[in-house]
C-alpha cells in the first residue's frame, strides 16, 4: 500500500505549475470583451460616416422610386411635400422635352436647391441615371460637382472640406403613360456628426467600464462555483493519496463538479475497502502460514531433540501441516491464474449429478471421523456443459465453506433442483448466518465476517473467491441467501444441457 501511495505522490505536480482555470477563463472573457468593444467602436465611430451615407443613399433611391410611381397623379406636388417633410429632404421634379427641362415640383426645405441644382447640369444628372438603370445616388458639392469616394478631390481649384458644403443627391428617371420623361432629384444634407460621435464616445467609455466590471464579477463567480470546488477537491485528492480515506470531496455548484465529487467520494470509499481487505488478507494469510510453520518447526525440534518422539503420529502431523501449506499456495496460484486469464475453461458435457456423488466420496473419511453429516438431494440425472475440473473445484469449495460454518448439528445439505433459470446447485449450512450488509463482501479474498480470524476446519479460506471467479468465467448466476441464526445457502445456476449446446452438438462458449 505504501508503494501505491508513493507512486500516486509521484503523479502529483511538484508545485503550482500552469495557470489556474479561473485565470484562463477570465483571460478568455476579457479577450472576448476587448474584441467586441473594438468591433462596436469601429462600427460606431470609424465607420459611422460610411454607414450613414450608405443608408441615406438607399433611402433616397427608394423615395425616388415611390415618386416615380406617382408621376401621373395631380397631387404629385402634395405627395412630394409629404415625403420631403417626413424624410427631411429637398425634392425637385423636371419634365424633359426635346432638350428642354421644365420644372414641375420644387420642395426646398433646406434652401440649397439653387446652389446644388444648377439648370445646366440637369441633363448630366439624367445621363448618370440613364447609365445606371434609371437611378443614381452620389455625393455632390456646390454647383452639382460630384465628389469621388475617398479623400476629397480638388474641384475648380477649391477643396470642399466642410460637410455643410456637400450634399447627398439621388436621381431617378420616370415615364408617364404617354411616354414623357421626367427627372426626379432628391437632396439630403450630410449631417455634421462630430457632436454625435463625441456623445457616443463618452457613452461607449461608460459602457466599456460597466462591461469590464461585469466580466470581473463573472470571473469571481466562476471562481466560487468552479475553480474553488476544484481546488478543494485537488487538496482532498492529495490527502487521499497520503492514505487518508476519511476525506470528503465537495463539488457543489454545477452538475459536472458535483458528479466529479461523487465519483471521487465513491473511489475513496472503494480504496478504503480495498486497503482494509488488503490488510486483512495479509494478516489472515500470515496467520494461516504461521500456524502450520510453527507446528512443523515445533514437531521437528521435538523429534530431533527427544529420543523416541520420531513416531508415525508426529510425522503425520508434519505431513498434514505441510499439505495445508501446499493447499494454500495452490489456491493462491489458482486464483491468480483465473483472474489473469492464463487458466481457461475447457468446456465439455458431463453429468453434474455424477460429479456431486464423486465429490461426496472425498468426504467419507472426514465425515466418519469428525461426525459431520452431508445430505445429498440429487435424484434426477442432470447434464452440464462446462469445465469439469473447475466445477468440481466450485463444489469442493462450497462444501468446505459450509463445513467450516455449519451449526452444532454438523449438517450440510447439497441439493440439485430445477428453476426458471435452469438448474440450481445449492449448498446449505445451519450456522449463525451472515448480516445482510456483509453479503456483498463475502466473495472477496480471505474475507471473514467475524473480525477475529479463526483457522478453517477444512480448506484455506480462499474458496469463495475462487468460486466467484470460476462462475463468472462460465457466465453462471450465483448468490447466497442467509438468515441470522438459521444458516446460509450458497447457490449457482447453469442452463439446461440442450440450451448450452449448439444445434450441431458443439458446446456454446
Amino acid at each position: 500500500m505504501k508503494e501505491k501511495v508513493r507512486r500516486l505522490k509521484q503523479l502529483l505536480p511538484a508545485g503550482k505549475n500552469g495557470v489556474s482555470i479561473c485565470w484562463k477563463l477570465g483571460g478568455y472573457l476579457f479577450l472576448l470583451l476587448a474584441i467586441l468593444l473594438i468591433i462596436i467602436w469601429s462600427l460606431q465611430v470609424l465607420l459611422l460616416d460610411i454607414l450613414f451615407e450608405h443608408i441615406q443613399k438607399r433611402e433616397m433611391l427608394r423615395l425616388g422610386t415611390v415618386l416615380a410611381q406617382k408621376i401621373d397623379q395631380e397631387d404629385l406636388e402634395l405627395f412630394a411635400s409629404d415625403i420631403a417633410i417626413d424624410s427631411a429632404v429637398s425634392v425637385l421634379v423636371y419634365k424633359l422635352d426635346e432638350g428642354d427641362a421644365r420644372e414641375l415640383v420644387r420642395v426646398d426645405l433646406m434652401g440649397d436647391t439653387e446652389v446644388f441644382f444648377r439648370p445646366e447640369r440637369i441633363y448630366e444628372y439624367y445621363r448618370k441615371a440613364a447609365l445606371n438603370d434609371g437611378s443614381y445616388a452620389g455625393k455632390f458639392a456646390v454647383g452639382g460637382y460630384e465628389l469621388k469616394e475617398g479623400p476629397l478631390d480638388f474641384l475648380a481649384g477649391k477643396r470642399y472640406a466642410q460637410k455643410d458644403e456637400i450634399r447627398l443627391i439621388s436621381t431617378s428617371i420616370a415615364t408617364d403613360e404617354e411616354g414623357g420623361h421626367y427627372l426626379i432629384l432628391i437632396s439630403a444634407a450630410l449631417l455634421p456628426l462630430n457632436s454625435m460621435v463625441r456623445t457616443w464616445n463618452l457613452q461607449f467609455a461608460f459602457i466599456a467600464v460597466l462591461m469590464f466590471v461585469a466580466v470581473a464579477v463573472t470571473v469571481y463567480l466562476l471562481y466560487r462555483k468552479i475553480s474553488k470546488p476544484l481546488i478543494s477537491m485537488n487538496n482532498a485528492a492529495k490527502e487521499l493519496a497520503r492514505g487518508n480515506y476519511e476525506v470528503q470531496f465537495s463539488g457543489l455548484g454545477y452538475r459536472e463538479t458535483s458528479e466529479l465529487a461523487g465519483t471521487l467520494n465513491y473511489a475513496a470509499n472503494e480504496l478504503s475497502k480495498l486497503d482494509h481487505l488488503q490488510k486483512e488478507l495479509i494478516a489472515n494469510i500470515s496467520h494461516d502460514l504461521r500456524t502450520p510453520l510453527t507446528m512443523i518447526k515445533g514437531y521437528g525440534e521435538v523429534m530431533r531433540d527427544l529420543p523416541g518422539e520420531n513416531t508415525p503420529e508426529n510425522i503425520q502431523i508434519v505431513i498434514d501441516e505441510t499439505s495445508r501449506l501446499s493447499e494454500l499456495v495452490d489456491d493462491l496460484l489458482d486464483l491468480s491464474r483465473i483472474q489473469s486469464g492464463t487458466r481457461r475453461a475447457e468446456v465439455l458435457p458431463f453429468s453434474m449429478t455424477a460429479l456431486i456423488r464423486e465429490t461426496m466420496g472425498r468426504y467419507d473419511a472426514f465425515t466418519h471421523h469428525k461426525g459431520y453429516r452431508i445430505d445429498v438431494q440429487a435424484e434426477e440425472e442432470i447434464m452440464i456443459c462446462a469445465d469439469r475440473g473447475m466445477i468440481l473445484q466450485v463444489l469442493y469449495n462450497l462444501i468446505n465453506n459450509a463445513i467450516n460454518y455449519t451449526g452444532e448439528d454438523l449438517l450440510v445439505i447439497v441439493s440439485q433442483t430445477r428453476t426458471e433459470g435452469g438448474i440450481r446447485i445449492s449448498v446449505s449450512d445451519t450456522g449463525e448466518g451472515i448480516d445482510p450488509e456483509q453479503l456483498p463482501l463475502i466473495w472477496e479474498r480471505y474475507y471473514k465476517e467475524d473480525k477475529a480470524h479463526r483457522r478453517a476446519v477444512i480448506g484455506t479460506g480462499l474458496g469463495l473467491s475462487i468460486v466467484k471467479e470460476i462462475l463468472e468465467l462460465h457466465g453462471y448466476a450465483y448468490g447466497v441467501n442467509s438468515t441470522k441464526g438459521k444458516g446460509s445457502t450458497f447457490w449457482f445456476e447453469f442452463p439446461e444441457y440442450e440450451e448450452a449446446m449448439g444445434s450441431n452438438g458443439i458446446p456454446l462458449a
